[in-house]
């Protein structure tokens, strides 16, 4: 087999809305996606042989504390697709627990990369977003996310930022007050451009915002860095954080608001971009 590499876009909840609460402890979403041009490049080259179980290695700025082991999601994704003849290498550029499904998106493309295509209830068992991460477009994602709608949406220049805490979703879940909310309305509107878009997401909500920000105050102190920043739009939480991300109506609005927030606070983990349709940055690319 070729060696091939494959890029592993973050996932950005613009909404999240925490519906209900199944029996079993699943929680009820309606969350609406989009990818961004930053993430994890995963490689994928044969290994020592069937057997061995797949191998992993990784590099990268955020690889510290990253598991190479059989519990990692890449491990497990390619364990999924039955392959266990494989050298597996992550670079890491996501931070992890982040609210941005770094890990999540990694094990999409191990099945991306192998064109893997088992069936929904097994992704589902790898974790709750990596269906969702398996196509990197916009997207409405609902139930405990295995409802997928594809969604329109005009680009979108934000700012990422991570203030270099991590957040356990459990305990974001158990922190959250009410477990029944509103959805969002029954049907995305058709966006005229970016002011539109930012205007009605401005409507919506991440209902798992207050709680992650009473758990880890930090969040708050990045969203209120956000929100005075020049021509920012709209500042908001990811998931469940702690990254945060702030819309701008322009590309230049946005890399010179990164500029200032660099200069202010450089211990951040702190990306740029254009969220929107990542597909085709996230193809796998076979190499000789």
């Amino acid at each position: 087999m070729p060696t091939t590499s494959v890029f592993a876009p973050a996932k950005i909840n613009l909404t999240l809305h925490v519906t209900g609460q199944r029996g079993d402890g699943y929680h009820l979403l309606d969350s609406l996606v989009a990818f961004a041009p930053v993430g994890d490049t995963l490689t994928i080259a044969p290994g020592p042989g069937a057997g061995r179980g797949p191998t992993l290695t990784v590099s990268g700025p955020e690889a510290a504390g990253v598991p190479v082991d059989g519990s990692n999601l890449v491990c497990k994704a390619a364990v999924l697709a039955e392959r266990s003849d494989l050298a597996l290498h992550l670079h890491k550029s996501l931070p992890a627990a982040s609210g941005i499904g770094g890990g999540s998106s990694d094990a999409a493309a191990v099945l991306r990369g192998l064109d893997a295509t088992p069936d929904l209830q097994a992704v589902m068992r790898l974790g709750a977003d990596v269906a969702m991460c398996l196509t990197p477009h916009p997207q409405r994602v609902q139930g405990i996310g295995e409802q997928l709608t594809s969604a329109q949406l005009p680009p979108l220049p934000a700012l990422l930022v991570n203030p270099r805490v991590q957040v356990a979703t459990p305990a974001v879940f158990k922190a959250l007050p009410g477990k029944t909310n509103a959805p969002m309305p029954s049907q995305i509107p058709g966006f005229g451009g970016v002011t539109d878009c930012i205007d009605w997401l401005a409507m919506q909500r991440n209902d798992l915002q207050a709680p992650a920000i009473a758990l880890a105050p930090e969040i708050g102190a990045v969203l209120a860095a956000l929100i005075t920043l020049p021509a920012c739009r709209l500042a908001r939480m990811s998931g469940s954080g702690a990254t945060c991300f702030a819309l701008f109506e322009t590309e230049d609005q946005m890399q010179h608001a990164q500029t200032h927030l660099r200069k202010a606070h450089s211990d951040w983990w702190i990306a740029a971009g254009v969220m929107g349709d990542q597909s085709l940055k996230a193809r796998p690319v076979n190499h000789a």
